[in-house]
């Protein structure tokens, strides 16, 4: 099972991602956008826990008439140099109101995580090879800061 690191500890994913999903499996599943496009009414009528994966291109304003409808906004770094999604959180959570998981996917991290959570991320899907125990401690790597931070309500609540 996938490790993340959500709210500054070391946890197991309790969601799959479509392609992956088995029989039996778990009740919280990440689509990506596309899938949604597609398939918006059958996704719509899905009861279960539903999250979605936004790649560096997506615009955050197409999700803002849905987003009661997702958990979770899963958030696409594909390489270090990428920093749109940092954007894109900040959209989610100060613009749109996104209230549940903002999680960063892809080549995150450890040196990333301060700056990604001052943007309102919760959870870190961190790159292959990367030490969680010393990504949880990176959250805490400064103690001061320039920019005001605003605070964010814990997940928990849709939209």
């Amino acid at each position: 099972m996938r490790k993340l690191l959500l709210r500054r500890e070391i946890v197991e994913d309790e969601w799959d991602y479509l392609a992956e999903q088995r029989p039996g499996g778990s009740e919280a599943v990440i689509i990506s956008l596309a899938e949604w496009r597609d398939n918006t009414e059958s996704w719509r009528a899905w009861r279960e826990r539903l999250g979605v994966r936004i790649g560096p291109a997506d615009r955050v304003e197409t999700l803002a008439p849905e987003l009661a409808r997702f958990e979770l906004i899963a958030i696409e770094f594909p390489g270090p140099g990428e920093g749109r999604g940092y954007t894109q959180a900040q959209l989610l959570r100060t613009r749109y109101g996104f209230k549940g998981e903002l999680r960063a996917v892809g080549a995150v991290k450890r040196d990333q995580l301060f700056f990604m959570a001052r943007c309102g991320f919760d959870s870190f899907e961190l790159a292959e090879g990367e030490d969680f125990e010393g990504a949880r401690k990176a959250l805490g790597t400064f103690s001061a800061t320039y920019q005001p931070q605003r605070r964010y309500q814990e997940s928990g609540t849709n939209h």
